[in-house]
């Protein structure tokens, strides 16, 4: 069973490192996160008039900076980069002091136990930050695309959905938010322990920090992981957030079936590609930044 490294995180450095790395991931990788919304937004079978029908990640980007321009792949990015700031710093921190927490007498953390602390970690930070975030972000993607777009910014949009939906409206797929993301957390941190580790002993570093190409390949290879155990939860969540929802399904099962049914089961990995795309560097980009920013911190602070 995999152990990671015995030494326990400050939380306050965790927070910070977390916060930095997750506002450059997000801004980084967000034209991939705007194609699997748009792909996973038309997976319920159902357009509204005048909406655009893509083929796949590449139609989609064609089709979407012919008809809106290149800014469009950035509709929604301030309600991204700032809940994926927020979401990240919660998640590091979380994890960390979960993780601190697990830890047996001789200061180490199991395979197990690291999978616990990111499954706790994903659905404090799904709770807190992602679900009000992405169901902005999501409703954004979803009115720009439509003949007659209503929102005209990120504080507009958001005063329009409160309005109209109370603050429910941007709690919108709380449930299967909470599972995905702790179905993405538990998944993507005990696999970046693993494949830290295994690198470092292939290394022969012990526990040394490892240089920024070696922990990129290990975020890289945790989100592939990732993307495909838990991309039917993902899908889920993005239709319980378009504009449509209310009036579609009654609950995640009933939005699970209907997807189903409407466009078969392969339609649950809709968006996979743009998704893993993401997934990769976000990965790599997101422990890298954090692990680089935290030893710069702890270097300070000491």
């Amino acid at each position: 069973m995999s152990t990671t490294e015995k030494k326990s995180k400050d939380p306050v450095l965790s927070l910070l490192s977390g916060t930095f790395a997750g506002g450059i991931e997000g801004i980084a990788t967000y034209p991939t996160e705007y194609v699997k919304t748009r792909l996973q937004l038309q997976a319920g079978g159902i357009l509204q008039a005048g909406e655009l029908r893509f083929k796949g990640p590449i139609d989609c980007l064609v089709k979407t900076v012919k008809t809106h321009g290149i800014s469009a792949m950035y509709t929604g990015v301030s309600a991204l980069a700032i809940g994926n700031a927020a979401k990240a710093g919660v998640r590091f921190l979380t994890y960390d002091q979960i993780a601190n927490a697990l830890r047996d007498e001789d200061g180490k953390l199991s395979g197990m136990r690291s999978m616990l602390a990111g499954l706790g970690a994903g659905m404090t930070e799904a709770a807190l930050v992602v679900t009000p975030s992405e169901t902005i972000k999501t409703k954004m993607i979803h009115d720009k695309n439509s003949p007659s777009p209503r929102y005209r910014g990120l504080v507009h949009g958001t005063k329009l959905i409160v309005a109209e939906e109370g603050l429910g409206g941007i709690y919108r797929g709380l449930g299967p938010v909470m599972a995905r993301q702790g179905a993405n957390s538990a998944v993507r941190f005990s696999c970046y322990s693993y494949f830290k580790e295994s690198l470092q002993k292939w290394r022969g570093q012990g526990q040394e920090p490892l240089p920024s190409t070696h922990t990129f390949a290990a975020g890289a290879l945790a989100g592939i992981v990732t993307v495909y155990t838990t991309m039917p939860l993902d899908v889920v969540k993005t239709r319980m957030q378009g504009l449509d929802a209310r009036g579609m399904y009654k609950n995640s099962l009933d939005c699970l079936i209907k997807v189903v049914k409407a466009n078969g089961v392969l339609s649950l990995w809709k968006g996979t590609t743009p998704r893993l795309t993401r997934l990769i560097f976000s990965g790599g980009i997101v422990f890298t930044v954090y692990e680089k920013v935290y030893n710069a911190l702890e270097l300070v602070k000491s």
